[in-house]
């Protein structure tokens, strides 16, 4: 899956998704782009955004997308790299369109 990782998301988790197609908002250049046209861009691009911004679903519409959205507990790599597991089930199991919410 092509999965994208938004600006609040700490790179290494690239690490736990080995089988995956996995880029930055900062490698597309899309660091400076609001989140409302960033689900639009990457719903053209990618199956997944993965972020930590919990506002996400109050913010912006999520409705009818086919961008899967996996939000993290955190963005401090110090915690989560302690949970690969999790965050690989999510998502491998994550549908398109689905909002998901990984809490430990």
């Amino acid at each position: 899956m092509k999965v994208l990782l938004d600006q609040n998301s700490p790179r290494a988790l690239r690490q736990f998704l080995v089988g995956h197609d996995v880029k930055t908002a900062r490698e597309m250049g899309w660091e400076t782009i609001s989140n409302g046209l960033i689900l639009q861009m990457a719903e053209a691009e990618f199956g997944l955004m993965i972020t930590a911004d919990k506002n996400i679903r109050y913010q912006q519409n999520l409705s009818g997308r086919k961008l899967a959205i996996l939000v993290l507990p955190t963005n401090r790599w110090a915690e989560l790299r302690l949970h690969p597991e999790e965050v690989l089930a999510a998502v491998s199991s994550i549908r398109p369109g689905e909002y998901r919410e990984i809490i430990w």
